[in-house]
């Protein structure tokens, strides 16, 4: 029993390992370290006008942003003309449901190898597997709710703003631009 139990606390931590460290290559902060072609925010741009640009976000000016659309066009537009901008994300309902999923079953796993109940060993192998599904199922739905909550495509109302708002709006936009550090 104490030998089993041993090795399944260190597969356990060799399994968390790996899901750590996968979150961390899939992370913004590995992107940086390890620069490659790196995509600009996509943009749903309404005008005044009622005119709509989409397009990605390649540099945030003083006074205007530049876009690349969806034809391959450079396309500049001024902060002045826009009235709302709509920052498109990308859908992290399935990798919220991943890590929902892993989560739940290595903890219910975890609690079915804590939990003894006298089973002889075949038992217990169905009692930790029995645990592992029983925990996996609600935390792979509420790990997809969370990552249809972080996927929400996110506006921004210009028109109206001040301009010390709009500043800042523009602030964090650039952070998201192909070409960041451009001034």
């Amino acid at each position: 029993m104490k030998v089993r139990g041993k090795k399944f606390i260190s597969l356990f931590l060799v399994v968390s390992l790996i899901e750590i460290s996968c979150a961390t290559v899939s992370s913004p902060t590995f992107e940086m370290r390890f620069p490659g072609k790196k995509q600009g925010v996509k943009l749903i741009i309404t005008n005044k006008d009622w005119q709509k640009i989409k397009g990605e976000l390649i540099i945030v000016k003083l006074n205007s942003l530049l876009l690349l659309d969806t034809k391959g066009k450079d396309v500049s537009v001024d902060i002045a003309d826009i009235k709302v901008i709509r920052v498109m994300k990308k859908s992290k309902v399935w990798q919220g449901a991943g890590i929902g999923f892993l989560i739940g079953a290595s903890g219910g796993a975890l609690f079915g190898a804590l939990t003894e109940g006298g089973f002889d060993d075949d038992g217990r192998f169905r009692w930790i597997l029995f645990w592992g599904i029983f925990f996996a199922a609600p935390s792979a739905l509420l790990g997809g709710i969370i990552g249809a909550f972080a996927g929400t495509d996110k506006t921004i109302q210009i028109e109206g703003m001040t301009d010390l708002a709009i500043k800042k709006a523009l602030d964090k936009l650039r952070k998201k631009a192909r070409i960041r550090d451009y001034r």
